[in-house]
């Protein structure tokens, strides 16, 4: 589906999630005027596209609040929950990254002079899975401590986990620096830090592959509904992957 990028089975997927989280229960008052499948669709199309929902309502031949209730009820179903065990041999990657949001009551400027807030994306090394979305902090923090404030350092337990050198002194593995008075690495260690670059490469190609959903770029929703775009992304993101995940990793190893 060009509008969502998912293609009918992944839909099917994502449906199946929903009924599983309670989207298609019997509830009071009116009934929706378009059934789940249709409903998934629209949260899927306005998450990926830049329509707005005075646009993208008409598509659906519902009004405007309509889909606006629509997205507020699904949001939080489709949003990602982190996952609560790890196998002894999983290698992670965390990176954070900003994401631009128009509330500025949930978000700070940072050194770009746009209003964004701080998520803290984990992943799994082998199947580029996003495994954990950190919580969202609002106002500007390095990634040390955003990593132990967003919940990100809880949710990924004793797993061996890799970052960049801005996650420094946080127990994670982290590239080889010179010391005080060295000129130049020892050869192993540069060697380490290009088998780690290579490795920690995958969390930027995920980062890269679930901005393609433009709300990302411009979240416009307020409140709890900013927060709910990228832990969605990410579960639209793992159900787009699952298929190359299931075959056999091709990638360079990761640095045990």
């Amino acid at each position: 589906m060009p509008f969502t990028g998912l293609t009918p089975r992944q839909s099917g997927k994502l449906v199946t999630v929903l009924r599983r989280a309670g989207a298609d229960a019997v509830r009071k008052g009116r009934p929706w005027s378009l059934p789940l499948e249709d409903r998934a669709l629209l949260v899927a199309t306005y998450w990926r596209t830049t329509l707005t929902l005075r646009q993208l309502a008409p598509l659906f031949g519902i009004s405007k609040p309509a889909a606006d209730r629509i997205i507020d009820h699904l949001g939080p179903m489709l949003a990602l929950q982190p996952r609560k065990r790890f196998a002894k041999d999983t290698v992670l990657i965390v990176d954070g990254t900003l994401l631009p949001a128009r509330d500025h009551a949930i978000a700070a400027r940072p050194k770009n002079y746009r209003y964004s807030t701080n998520h803290q994306v984990v992943i799994d090394a082998d199947t580029r899975l996003v495994a954990v979305v950190g919580r969202p902090l609002a106002r500007n923090r390095n990634d040390c401590r955003a990593w132990e404030e967003s919940g990100a350092r809880a949710a990924a337990g004793k797993a061996l986990v890799i970052a960049d050198g801005g996650y420094r002194g946080t127990g994670l593995i982290t590239p080889h620096r010179r010391e005080h008075g060295q000129t130049e690495l020892p050869a192993w260690k540069e060697e380490h830090n290009r088998s780690h670059k290579q490795a920690r490469a995958r969390v930027e190609h995920v980062f890269a592959r679930m901005k393609t959903c433009k709300i990302l770029r411009d979240r416009r929703l307020k409140g709890e509904g900013a927060h709910h775009a990228m832990p969605g992304n990410a579960r639209m993101h793992n159900l787009a992957l699952a298929r190359q995940a299931s075959g056999p990793h091709r990638g360079p190893p990761c640095p045990r």
